[in-house]
């Protein structure tokens, strides 16, 4: 199954819509990005600035030479005059050029400085023109105030454009739920319509590998339909459905599906998407998505990973964006509460952390319908793949039950991959349709990983087979063990070799025993190096991540040992860390508990081995001279029969 939303209508909307009625009243329009926005008022405060700046330098007094200012005296051209000291200020009769030295330009007022070595008689040569000398300067000066006015008005034009593009912005970030983004002012603005999405509506045709979810959902979609016939009993439907389980299963799929099953309109949105440093904006978006859903009900509204912002509250402080994530929540819980019956508008949510969800989200009332959807078992899966390979032109002879028989496990996601893999793969060979060979070839890509063009060492070659070889080998030799399916030491992903066990069916719970096997199995790579070549490498790293795991599960949370019981001493990775909920003494024995059981299946390993060393031997030639191994190959070279496969 694939995950694929309807695409977002505009950007400024943090939701995305299919199948909701075109407004006529309003046709959608091009807006300008922030970036020019931000541009033009940058543009704009230059140009303003660069005008009032040449205005006031336009009134400036010019300041001519003493030799400019004596000629014109000579020349009886001054009418007014104003010293102090010998700072001279004075006004011509007549308009006059300034020398090029002076700047050049017409003046009729002037500043100059007469020099201190000047011996002339200015005083006679002015009482003989008749110049008038004042009391008063001839240039008058700007006031205090004016020349703070001129300095600061480059500033206040542009916080003045700042905050009319803020709340151009705030706006369209925050949509009819509040106002403008710089300090939460500015007008409302309208809500926005919906666009319909042309094409055809997903429907439960396109869902496959969980039909008991399927059947409780189609309640939702018989209420959508028929909510006539729910009200005439005085039932109600409820208000929430939440659907929590793995990545990939299909949780956005359904919910698509519901809403194309019912042909009502989708509401599409990231819990994410709802969140902003901006605390109020979140809420805000909220308020929008349900005033439009409520204006074209019946309507389905999605929130995916609703866990996002459905937390329990009271985790941690508030600070940063916590603020903002409680006051979001909150509103989706005021939302939701109050729904009334008849609106017909039904809130869907994913999740894959159930567990870490507020107990407000999930009461009656609000989600009171939790729907878990888990990986698809093998049928399942080969009705996904059949789904997926209907655009995919596949050769005769193609067996999809034997592709889903090998994947136990993978999610609709998982097996979407896989199909356009094996497309992928079919189209680099020039081939017309898809074989089985390249949907083997996808499939080991997906579970292994992509070969590496390597080249070992021929004793580290040597080494790797053994590792392998010891895998496979304890991995045929335990009772009730996974089949092994393949062995290679073509490097692939981060291994230098790898081997694929999977079972024949699908698995729900383990023995002791199986878990135990596993553990001897993984535990066979750093066996096999210790008892052929009496070292211990790192290849052995993932093996023992493997161990650790299935060991510390086995003793801390399933009662698979005396010393500690039928308890829980260590919780789900989701819940809390490790070691905070138990006693040390209790944590102390399942310390030891652990390293008693991997010591006894590391044991077991060694004394396997070395009572089958031939079988070791001919496993590891047959792998270096072939590389890699089938199912068939594999046991063929080590002498053991495979054990029947289980029927159906």
């Amino acid at each position: 199954m694939s995950n694929s939303v309807p695409p977002r209508q505009k950007p400024d909307d943090p939701w995305r819509t299919e199948g909701a009625p075109r407004s006529p009243s309003t046709p959608p329009r091009r807006r300008l990005p922030a970036w020019g926005w931000m541009i033009l008022a940058a543009l704009a405060v230059f140009l303003i600035t660069d005008l009032v700046l040449s205005l006031v330098t336009a009134g400036n007094t010019p300041r001519i030479s003493y030799t400019e200012f004596d000629r014109q005296l000579d020349a009886n051209n001054i009418s007014k005059l104003y010293s102090k000291g010998d700072a001279i200020e004075g006004q011509l009769r007549k308009e006059q050029t300034a020398p090029e030295g002076d700047g050049g330009g017409k003046y009729t007022k002037f500043k100059t400085q007469r020099p201190v070595f000047a011996d002339d008689d200015l005083w006679a040569t002015l009482a003989r023109n008749k110049v008038t000398v004042t009391a008063a300067p001839v240039v008058q000066q700007r006031s205090f105030l004016y020349n703070l006015l001129i300095s600061l008005a480059p500033v206040l034009l542009l916080v003045a454009l700042w905050i009319f593009i803020g709340r151009r912005m705030g706006r369209a970030m925050a949509g009819g739920g509040m106002g403008g983004g710089l300090g939460g002012f500015g007008r409302k603005a309208p809500p926005k319509p919906v666009v319909h999405e042309e094409g055809r509506r997903t429907t439960f045709e396109d869902v496959a590998g969980i039909d008991e979810v399927e059947a409780e959902l189609s309640e939702v979609v018989d209420f959508l339909k028929r909510p006539e016939a729910y009200r005439a009993l005085g039932a109600r439907m409820p208000r929430g459905v939440l659907l929590a389980g793995p990545p990939g299963t299909g949780k956005t799929l359904l919910a698509r599906a519901v809403a194309g099953e019912a042909d009502v309109p989708f509401f599409s949105a990231s819990a994410s998407e709802f969140i902003e440093m901006i605390v109020g904006v979140g809420a805000g978006r909220v308020r929008e998505l349900f005033a439009e859903a409520r204006k074209v009900a019946p309507a389905i509204i999605f929130i995916d990973e609703i866990d996002t912002i459905g937390r329990a509250r009271g985790a941690a402080g508030g600070v940063g964006g916590h603020d903002e994530r409680e006051q979001t929540l909150n509103q989706i819980l005021t939302e939701m509460d109050g729904f009334s019956g008849s609106e017909g508008v039904v809130v869907i949510a994913a999740t894959n952390r159930p567990d870490v969800l507020d107990p407000a989200l999930t009461r009656p009332g609000r989600f009171d319908r939790t729907v878990h959807v888990s990986p698809p078992d093998r049928p399942g899966r080969a009705a996904i793949l059949r789904i997926h390979t209907r655009d995919v032109p596949l050769e005769d002879g193609v067996d999809l039950m034997r592709v889903a028989r090998t994947t136990p496990g993978m999610t609709g996601a998982d097996l979407a991959n896989l199909a356009n893999e094996a497309a992928l793969l079919a189209v680099k060979r020039g081939k017309k349709a898809v074989g089985q060979s390249e949907l083997s070839e996808a499939l080991e890509k997906v579970q292994l990983g992509a070969e590496r063009p390597l080249v070992m060492p021929r004793e580290e070659r040597r080494r790797t087979a053994y590792h392998e070889s010891g895998h496979a080998l304890l991995g045929m030799l335990q009772p009730g063990a996974d089949p092994v399916r393949k062995i290679t030491i073509v490097p692939r992903g981060r291994a230098l070799g790898v081997t694929l066990s999977t079972p024949d069916s699908d698995r729900y719970a383990y023995t002791e025993e199986y878990l135990r096997g596993r553990i001897i199995g993984a535990l066979g790579g750093m066996a096999a190096e210790h008892v052929v070549f009496g070292v211990i490498t790192t290849g052995a790293e993932n093996d023992l991540e493997q161990v650790t795991n299935l060991v510390r599960g086995m003793v801390g949370r399933w009662g698979m040992s005396d010393k500690v019981g039928p308890l829980s001493a260590i919780p789900a990775e989701s819940q809390q860390p490790y070691g905070l909920s138990a006693a040390p003494a209790t944590l102390d024995v399942v310390d030891s508990e652990m390293r008693r059981i991997v010591d006894e299946c590391y044991g077991t390993a060694q004394r396997l081995l070395d009572a089958h060393r031939e079988q070791l031997d001919a496993l590891a030639s047959a792998l270096l001279e072939a590389e890699t191994l089938e199912e068939a190959e594999a046991y063929a070279a080590a002498g053991i029969a495979r054990p029947p496969k289980p029927e159906g």
